[in-house]
């Protein structure tokens, strides 16, 4: 990598240049903490960050990693332009979901470089939840020598998703969803601002106020609708944005949902937590959402199968058939006639009886064998095919169990070591019962002594 490429002083780009592209909400990234509309725990006179930020304390800011916490929208990357700005230190941006080691550790080694020569860096890694435990360990010797200023910023839980390590060098900053006139202030900026639409428009009051809701407390999807608003009005030759123009720009942007960002999570989350909790109502709201954003329904439907084993299991054995069923029609079909055949295996595995049966057992039985808890096969158990392997004893005593009349043989399956070992507890609930009363009657002759 070319240190020319973190060096290079960034290029100022004329306001009344023609052919700038860049989109609304990056023009008006604010360039100082006066800027920033909302978060006063962050921008009041007396805020840790202000303190930080003093040009008469360089130091302070270089020994301190800063850690920003908050949901999509909420200002974790304006801030961190801000920090470079205020300090004149060069910004370099990582993503945790497309870099690794490799890419932090150049980055590191530039700053080391460059640090040698009197010059700072601001490193911003976005989403570093996403980061594995070497991936964050790899950012330590720079953050501990000083040759960069971590801005690190995520949507989690620092003190789950980060190392100790890194926390304990760092400020967190914890940032809210802007509140609806935090949004209508910064449209209002927008409207005027010379960086931003240089007030060519006019935008009816309820229009902003439509934008604002839809927003759900992000500024950059704020920002977004108003530009495609003002679109919509250019289109048809108009001066004013109204507020039919508003609902044209958000009507296909689901509330609070960022398919490449980290509302998708949240919202599958939401989607599969309501259907385990047997809320249809919520379930297919959430569906919805997915759908509007054009959700591939290959990904709907994945996770359909995997519930339908998970929570309901054999409570509804069926469960297991509809979503596969679910999930091959709609692959043939698509969008938009998917939404259906989706909400009819939503509603279906919501209403069914749940139980996590298989899936503690499975669990369990993976847990004894990854501590070791394995033993040797019983020798009645194992391949007598050859005569080599017959010699030691394999499959001698074996019991063929359609030689029973109920098809069961009293031996023992499980090794010595588990013999009394049971994995499988089967519930109460729908069909599983009947598997209960089964299981139970199996188990007596299975360990029956002769």
């Amino acid at each position: 990598m070319d240190d020319a490429l973190f060096d290079a002083e960034p290029i100022e780009i004329p306001a009344n240049n023609k052919f700038v592209t860049a989109p609304l909400a990056a023009r008006m990234r604010p360039s100082s903490l006066d800027e920033v509309v909302g978060q006063p725990q962050v921008t009041r006179a007396d805020s840790p960050l202000r303190g930080l930020l003093n040009p008469d304390d360089d130091n302070k800011l270089a020994a301190t990693s800063l850690i920003l916490w908050g949901p999509p929208g909420s200002g974790k990357t304006t801030l961190a332009h801000v920090v470079s700005v205020s300090t004149g230190r060069s910004f370099v941006e990582l993503s945790a979901t497309s870099s690794g080691v490799k890419e932090v550790r150049e980055v590191i080694d530039l700053a080391r470089r460059r640090f040698a020569r009197g010059v700072g860096t601001v490193l911003f890694i976005d989403e570093i939840h996403r980061f594995s435990k070497s991936q964050q360990d790899s950012l330590l010797a720079g953050v501990e020598e000083g040759w960069v200023t971590l801005v690190a910023a995520t949507t989690e839980n620092p003190s789950v998703s980060i190392n100790s390590a890194l926390m304990s060098r760092s400020l967190v900053l914890p940032l809210n969803p802007l509140k609806d006139e935090d949004v209508i202030e910064l449209l209002a900026k927008a409207l005027t601002s010379e960086k931003g639409l240089k007030n060519k428009y006019t935008c009816d009051e309820k229009a902003l106020e439509h934008i604002a809701r839809s927003s759900g407390g992000d500024a950059r999807r704020g920002l977004i609708a108003l530009e495609t608003a003002a679109g919509v009005a250019d289109a048809e030759k108009r001066l004013e944005i109204t507020l039919a123009d508003a609902e044209v720009a958000v009507q296909r942007a689901a509330l609070r949902y960022d398919k490449a960002g980290d509302e998708h999570y949240n919202v599958i989350s939401a989607y599969i937590k309501s259907v385990r909790g047997s809320d249809v109502d919520a379930a297919i709201h959430y569906l919805a959402r997915m759908v509007e954003s054009g959700e591939d329904p290959k990904f709907i439907a994945r996770r359909l199968v995997i519930l339908a084993s998970e929570d309901i299991g054999l409570a509804d054995p069926n469960a297991l058939v509809m979503a596969v069923s679910a999930m091959q029609a709609a692959q043939l079909v698509g969008w938009p006639e998917a939404r259906i055949i989706l909400a009819e295996a939503t509603t279906y595995l919501a209403l069914a009886p749940k139980s996590n049966s298989v899936y503690n057992a499975i669990n369990e039985a993976i847990e004894d064998v990854r501590k070791g808890n394995a033993g040797a096969v019983p020798l009645h158990l194992r391949d007598g095919s050859l005569p080599a392997s017959r010699e030691t004893g394999a499959g001698k005593g074996y019991k063929y169990a359609h030689d029973f009349e109920e098809g069961v043989a009293s031996q023992q399956y499980l090794p010595d070591n588990l013999k009394n070992k049971t994995y499988y507890k089967p519930g109460s609930r729908g069909a599983e019962q009947r598997f209960a009363d089964l299981w139970e009657r199996i188990r007596q002759v299975l360990r029956s002594s002769k």
